[in-house]
């Protein structure tokens, strides 16, 4: 049985990973999703399990000690992880997976799975990127400023990257995704 494929979708904060990646999922149902771990707190609406397992700071420092992460990054004050099991059981089984997660550990993904599928969603301006991080009303004018100085910082880092997909229409952005995992199923090395 062949592998499944790893995608790994990342961007800036604010760039709509989130949004995206469920609109995918809906999609392309059979794609599986990595939940990953964080000690931030949630947001409205967000289920423990189901966007994030939600972990204290103590958690979650056990878990990199027992190895029981792929991949971590401190971000903004918190720590983002995702849990290695699944992830690695989820291949096995031939299915595909997505992981949607930060810049930084995505790269960590990279050194750990080169043949992964890596795609930057990239904003279609800093104006817009801005608008949207101040639009969800949850943060602070200074983590709002920290946040767009991460981001062009990550941007920088595009060249790491296989793909990059502009979101600026989510319908577009996943159809572009949605090519890029047929394309790479039918590689020949696949």
């Amino acid at each position: 049985m062949a592998k499944g494929l790893l995608i790994v979708l990342s961007g800036p904060s604010g760039v709509g990973k989130g949004t995206v990646c469920s609109a995918l999922r809906q999609r392309v149902p059979e794609l599986i999703y990595s939940v990953s771990a964080t000690t931030r707190v949630p947001r409205f609406g967000e289920e423990h399990g189901v966007n994030y397992f939600f972990k204290s700071r103590e958690q979650f420092l056990n878990m990199i000690e027992q190895d029981q992460l792929l991949e971590y990054a401190q971000y903004v004050d918190n720590y983002y992880g995702t849990p290695r099991d699944f992830v690695e059981e989820t291949l096995n089984s031939g299915r595909d997976i997505i992981l949607e997660i930060e810049v930084q550990g995505a790269l960590k993904v990279k050194e750990k799975f080169p043949d992964g599928v890596f795609v930057f969603l990239l904003p279609p301006s800093l104006d817009e990127l801005k608008d949207r991080i101040q639009g969800r009303g949850t943060e602070n004018q200074a983590t709002i400023d920290h946040r767009l100085s991460v981001a062009v910082d990550e941007i920088n880092l595009l060249e790491y990257y296989d793909y990059a997909v502009v979101n600026d229409q989510i319908d577009l952005a996943c159809t572009r995704i949605e090519s890029i995992i047929v394309a790479e199923h039918c590689k020949v090395r696949k």
